[in-house]
Protein backbone atom coordinates (compact mmCIF):
# COMPACT_ATOMS: atom_id res chain seq x y z
CA UNK A 1 0.00 0.00 0.00
CA UNK A 2 1.40 3.26 -0.82
CA UNK A 3 1.62 6.17 1.28
CA UNK A 4 -1.27 8.16 -0.09
CA UNK A 5 -3.15 4.80 0.37
CA UNK A 6 -2.09 4.50 4.09
CA UNK A 7 -3.70 8.37 4.63
CA UNK A 8 -6.61 7.48 3.51
CA UNK A 9 -6.78 4.20 5.08
CA UNK A 10 -4.81 3.63 8.05
CA UNK A 11 -7.32 1.13 9.66
CA UNK A 12 -6.31 -2.42 8.39
CA UNK A 13 -10.32 -3.06 8.34
CA UNK A 14 -13.28 -0.46 9.13
CA UNK A 15 -14.62 -2.33 11.79
CA UNK A 16 -11.22 -1.95 13.54
CA UNK A 17 -12.83 1.56 15.39
CA UNK A 18 -16.08 -0.77 16.75
CA UNK A 19 -13.52 -2.58 18.70
CA UNK A 20 -11.68 0.93 20.02
CA UNK A 21 -15.55 1.78 21.01
CA UNK A 22 -15.93 -2.08 23.09
CA UNK A 23 -12.91 -0.10 25.34
CA UNK A 24 -14.39 2.77 25.71
CA UNK A 25 -17.34 1.33 26.86
CA UNK A 26 -16.60 -1.77 28.35
CA UNK A 27 -20.34 -2.36 30.46
CA UNK A 28 -21.67 -5.00 28.19
CA UNK A 29 -20.11 -8.33 27.89
CA UNK A 30 -20.22 -10.07 24.52
CA UNK A 31 -22.43 -13.30 24.53
CA UNK A 32 -21.30 -13.51 28.25
CA UNK A 33 -17.40 -13.89 27.49
CA UNK A 34 -15.94 -11.63 29.55
CA UNK A 35 -13.87 -8.60 28.39
CA UNK A 36 -10.37 -9.27 30.37
CA UNK A 37 -10.70 -12.68 27.32
CA UNK A 38 -10.69 -10.51 24.67
CA UNK A 39 -7.86 -9.14 23.55
CA UNK A 40 -6.37 -5.64 24.49
CA UNK A 41 -6.16 -3.10 21.86
CA UNK A 42 -4.68 -0.34 24.29
CA UNK A 43 -1.04 -1.09 23.85
CA UNK A 44 -1.19 -2.40 20.20
CA UNK A 45 -0.83 -1.66 16.58
CA UNK A 46 -4.95 -1.43 16.56
CA UNK A 47 -4.87 1.10 18.87
CA UNK A 48 -2.39 3.20 17.06
CA UNK A 49 -4.64 3.22 14.06
CA UNK A 50 -7.25 3.79 15.07
CA UNK A 51 -5.94 7.39 16.50
CA UNK A 52 -4.55 7.86 13.17
CA UNK A 53 -7.89 7.42 12.01
CA UNK A 54 -9.19 9.95 14.17
CA UNK A 55 -6.74 11.99 13.64
CA UNK A 56 -7.55 12.07 10.13
CA UNK A 57 -11.57 12.43 10.44
CA UNK A 58 -11.26 15.06 12.92
CA UNK A 59 -9.04 17.27 10.73
CA UNK A 60 -10.94 16.92 7.71
CA UNK A 61 -14.42 16.63 8.82
CA UNK A 62 -15.66 20.21 8.52
CA UNK A 63 -19.36 22.04 7.58
CA UNK A 64 -17.99 22.54 3.72
CA UNK A 65 -16.61 18.53 3.91
CA UNK A 66 -19.84 17.18 4.49
CA UNK A 67 -21.90 20.09 2.15
CA UNK A 68 -19.67 18.61 -0.96
CA UNK A 69 -19.96 15.23 0.15
CA UNK A 70 -23.69 15.54 0.40
CA UNK A 71 -24.03 17.03 -3.25
CA UNK A 72 -21.79 13.91 -4.26
CA UNK A 73 -23.17 11.21 -2.82
CA UNK A 74 -27.18 12.59 -2.43
CA UNK A 75 -27.90 12.27 -6.23
CA UNK A 76 -28.06 8.68 -5.60
CA UNK A 77 -26.07 7.87 -9.27
CA UNK A 78 -23.35 5.44 -8.37
CA UNK A 79 -25.44 1.82 -8.50
CA UNK A 80 -28.97 0.58 -8.37
CA UNK A 81 -29.29 -2.61 -6.27
CA UNK A 82 -31.32 -4.53 -4.12
CA UNK A 83 -31.05 -4.81 -0.78
CA UNK A 84 -29.29 -8.49 -1.43
CA UNK A 85 -27.08 -6.97 -3.98
CA UNK A 86 -25.92 -4.43 -1.58
CA UNK A 87 -25.77 -6.91 0.83
CA UNK A 88 -23.56 -9.18 -1.53
CA UNK A 89 -21.41 -6.01 -2.60
CA UNK A 90 -20.81 -5.21 1.09
CA UNK A 91 -19.40 -8.55 1.67
CA UNK A 92 -16.32 -7.88 0.02
CA UNK A 93 -15.09 -6.09 3.43
CA UNK A 94 -14.60 -8.71 4.86
CA UNK A 95 -12.63 -8.08 8.62
CA UNK A 96 -9.69 -10.42 8.23
CA UNK A 97 -7.54 -8.63 11.22
CA UNK A 98 -10.66 -9.36 14.11
CA UNK A 99 -9.32 -11.57 16.42
CA UNK A 100 -11.96 -12.28 18.18
CA UNK A 101 -14.49 -13.72 15.75
CA UNK A 102 -14.04 -14.40 11.92
CA UNK A 103 -17.61 -13.84 10.32
CA UNK A 104 -18.16 -11.43 6.80
CA UNK A 105 -20.60 -8.56 7.05
CA UNK A 106 -23.47 -10.56 6.46
CA UNK A 107 -23.16 -12.58 9.34
CA UNK A 108 -22.12 -9.34 11.49
CA UNK A 109 -25.75 -8.11 10.48
CA UNK A 110 -27.44 -11.20 11.20
CA UNK A 111 -25.92 -11.66 14.52
CA UNK A 112 -27.53 -8.21 15.12
CA UNK A 113 -31.27 -8.79 14.11
CA UNK A 114 -31.22 -11.91 15.07
CA UNK A 115 -30.50 -10.73 19.18
CA UNK A 116 -33.06 -7.99 18.52
CA UNK A 117 -35.16 -10.81 17.08
CA UNK A 118 -34.74 -13.01 20.30
CA UNK A 119 -36.23 -10.55 22.59
CA UNK A 120 -39.29 -10.11 20.75
CA UNK A 121 -39.11 -6.58 19.44
CA UNK A 122 -41.10 -5.15 16.28
CA UNK A 123 -40.23 -6.56 12.72
CA UNK A 124 -38.94 -2.79 11.92
CA UNK A 125 -36.65 -3.08 14.64
CA UNK A 126 -35.54 -6.64 13.26
CA UNK A 127 -34.86 -5.12 9.78
CA UNK A 128 -32.94 -1.81 11.01
CA UNK A 129 -30.26 -4.34 13.03
CA UNK A 130 -30.14 -5.98 8.85
CA UNK A 131 -29.80 -2.79 8.04
CA UNK A 132 -27.99 -0.69 10.30
CA UNK A 133 -24.69 -0.84 8.18
CA UNK A 134 -25.25 -0.98 4.68
CA UNK A 135 -23.90 2.50 4.34
CA UNK A 136 -20.30 1.63 4.44
CA UNK A 137 -20.89 0.63 0.88
CA UNK A 138 -19.39 3.99 0.80
CA UNK A 139 -15.90 2.52 1.10
CA UNK A 140 -16.47 0.55 -2.22
CA UNK A 141 -17.15 3.98 -4.36
CA UNK A 142 -13.17 4.96 -3.42
CA UNK A 143 -14.50 6.91 0.19
CA UNK A 144 -11.67 6.84 2.42
CA UNK A 145 -12.11 5.02 6.30
CA UNK A 146 -12.19 8.56 8.40
CA UNK A 147 -15.66 9.50 5.94
CA UNK A 148 -17.36 6.10 6.35
CA UNK A 149 -16.84 4.85 9.92
CA UNK A 150 -16.17 6.07 13.11
CA UNK A 151 -17.56 8.47 16.14
CA UNK A 152 -20.17 11.14 14.36
CA UNK A 153 -20.84 14.15 15.43
CA UNK A 154 -22.14 17.64 14.49
CA UNK A 155 -20.88 20.13 12.16
CA UNK A 156 -21.16 23.95 11.74
CA UNK A 157 -20.63 24.30 15.56
CA UNK A 158 -18.31 24.04 18.02
CA UNK A 159 -16.55 20.11 18.59
CA UNK A 160 -17.46 18.72 22.14
CA UNK A 161 -14.70 17.75 24.36
CA UNK A 162 -16.99 14.65 24.70
CA UNK A 163 -16.18 13.27 21.56
CA UNK A 164 -13.26 10.92 21.10
CA UNK A 165 -9.69 12.05 20.88
CA UNK A 166 -11.10 15.92 21.33
CA UNK A 167 -7.50 17.37 20.94
CA UNK A 168 -7.74 16.37 16.61
CA UNK A 169 -10.09 19.23 16.59
CA UNK A 170 -7.36 21.97 16.72
CA UNK A 171 -6.16 21.49 13.10
CA UNK A 172 -9.98 21.46 11.59
CA UNK A 173 -10.02 24.64 9.77
CA UNK A 174 -13.61 24.96 11.25
CA UNK A 175 -12.64 24.97 14.97
CA UNK A 176 -10.81 28.45 14.29
CA UNK A 177 -13.78 30.08 11.98
CA UNK A 178 -15.93 32.26 14.16
CA UNK A 179 -18.55 31.18 12.11
CA UNK A 180 -18.58 27.56 13.45
CA UNK A 181 -16.23 27.63 16.84
CA UNK A 182 -19.60 28.73 18.90
CA UNK A 183 -21.57 26.72 21.27
CA UNK A 184 -24.66 26.72 18.35
CA UNK A 185 -22.45 28.08 15.57
CA UNK A 186 -24.95 28.23 12.65
CA UNK A 187 -27.66 26.45 14.34
CA UNK A 188 -30.09 27.98 17.51
CA UNK A 189 -30.90 26.77 20.63
CA UNK A 190 -33.06 23.30 20.63
CA UNK A 191 -33.50 23.71 16.62
CA UNK A 192 -33.77 19.64 16.22
CA UNK A 193 -31.25 17.36 14.87
CA UNK A 194 -33.16 17.45 11.67
CA UNK A 195 -31.52 20.44 10.74
CA UNK A 196 -28.18 20.21 12.01
CA UNK A 197 -25.28 18.38 9.43
CA UNK A 198 -23.29 15.53 11.19
CA UNK A 199 -19.93 14.80 10.25
CA UNK A 200 -20.21 12.27 6.37
CA UNK A 201 -20.55 8.46 6.50
CA UNK A 202 -22.27 5.70 6.20
CA UNK A 203 -24.89 6.41 9.09
CA UNK A 204 -26.24 9.94 7.42
CA UNK A 205 -25.86 8.21 3.67
CA UNK A 206 -27.99 4.71 4.89
CA UNK A 207 -30.42 7.49 6.13
CA UNK A 208 -31.09 9.42 3.32
CA UNK A 209 -31.42 5.99 0.78
CA UNK A 210 -34.22 4.60 3.62
CA UNK A 211 -35.96 7.88 4.98
CA UNK A 212 -38.94 7.25 2.38
CA UNK A 213 -39.20 3.63 3.53
CA UNK A 214 -38.89 3.11 7.57
CA UNK A 215 -40.77 3.85 10.92
CA UNK A 216 -39.31 7.24 12.54
CA UNK A 217 -37.63 5.59 15.49
CA UNK A 218 -35.78 2.82 12.89
CA UNK A 219 -34.56 6.03 10.61
CA UNK A 220 -33.26 7.68 13.91
CA UNK A 221 -31.33 4.49 14.74
CA UNK A 222 -29.59 4.42 11.51
CA UNK A 223 -28.80 8.11 11.40
CA UNK A 224 -27.20 8.39 15.10
CA UNK A 225 -26.53 4.83 16.19
CA UNK A 226 -22.89 6.24 15.97
CA UNK A 227 -23.45 9.37 17.50
CA UNK A 228 -21.91 8.57 20.75
CA UNK A 229 -20.88 11.99 22.19
CA UNK A 230 -24.65 12.24 22.78
CA UNK A 231 -26.70 9.01 23.19
CA UNK A 232 -24.16 8.10 25.93
CA UNK A 233 -22.33 11.73 26.94
CA UNK A 234 -25.82 13.93 26.68
CA UNK A 235 -22.97 16.43 24.86
CA UNK A 236 -25.16 17.90 22.42
CA UNK A 237 -28.62 18.22 23.87
CA UNK A 238 -28.79 21.77 23.59
CA UNK A 239 -29.47 21.21 19.87
CA UNK A 240 -31.88 18.88 20.38
CA UNK A 241 -36.02 19.26 20.50
CA UNK A 242 -38.35 17.20 21.73
CA UNK A 243 -38.55 14.62 19.26
CA UNK A 244 -35.01 13.98 19.36
CA UNK A 245 -34.93 13.06 22.98
CA UNK A 246 -38.22 10.95 22.58
CA UNK A 247 -36.57 9.00 19.69
CA UNK A 248 -33.38 8.96 21.39
CA UNK A 249 -34.25 5.92 23.87
CA UNK A 250 -34.21 4.06 20.68
CA UNK A 251 -31.01 5.16 19.72
CA UNK A 252 -29.68 3.92 23.14
CA UNK A 253 -31.91 0.57 23.17
CA UNK A 254 -30.03 -0.02 20.15
CA UNK A 255 -26.61 0.32 20.85
CA UNK A 256 -26.02 -3.05 23.07
CA UNK A 257 -27.01 -5.03 19.99
CA UNK A 258 -25.16 -3.60 17.89
CA UNK A 259 -21.63 -3.60 19.84
CA UNK A 260 -22.02 -6.60 21.99
CA UNK A 261 -24.01 -8.88 20.06
CA UNK A 262 -20.68 -10.84 17.87
CA UNK A 263 -20.68 -14.22 18.73
CA UNK A 264 -18.43 -17.34 17.46
CA UNK A 265 -21.22 -19.30 16.45
CA UNK A 266 -22.14 -17.97 12.68
CA UNK A 267 -25.43 -17.40 11.97
CA UNK A 268 -27.12 -19.99 9.37
CA UNK A 269 -27.52 -18.04 7.03
CA UNK A 270 -29.42 -20.11 4.58
CA UNK A 271 -32.04 -20.97 6.98
CA UNK A 272 -32.66 -17.43 8.04
CA UNK A 273 -33.06 -15.94 4.98
CA UNK A 274 -36.59 -16.58 3.87
CA UNK A 275 -37.47 -14.88 7.26
CA UNK A 276 -35.25 -11.53 6.01
CA UNK A 277 -36.37 -11.74 2.17
CA UNK A 278 -40.12 -11.31 3.70
CA UNK A 279 -39.00 -8.62 5.92
CA UNK A 280 -37.28 -6.63 3.29
CA UNK A 281 -39.62 -7.24 0.81
CA UNK A 282 -42.62 -5.54 3.38
CA UNK A 283 -40.66 -2.18 3.76
CA UNK A 284 -38.34 -1.70 1.21
CA UNK A 285 -38.82 -1.74 -3.07
CA UNK A 286 -37.27 -4.09 -5.11
CA UNK A 287 -34.35 -1.41 -6.17
CA UNK A 288 -32.85 1.00 -4.21
CA UNK A 289 -30.23 3.94 -5.38
CA UNK A 290 -26.93 4.43 -4.13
Amino acid sequence: MDIRENYKNPLKDIDDWEENLKERYPEHNISKKEKEEFRNYIDSDRAKTVREFYRLNHINQTYDFVSKKETEFLKFNKKEMSLWEAVDFLNTLVDDSDPDIDLDQLQHLLQTSEAIRADGHPDWFVLTGFLHDIGKVLCLFGEPQWAVVGDTFPVGCKFSDKIVYPDFFAENPDNSNPKYNTKYGVYSPNCGLKNVKMSWGHDEYLYQILKDYLPEPALYIIRYHSFYAQHREDAYTHLMDSKDIEMFEWVKKFNPYDLYTKAPVKPDVKALKPYYKALVKKYLPELLKF
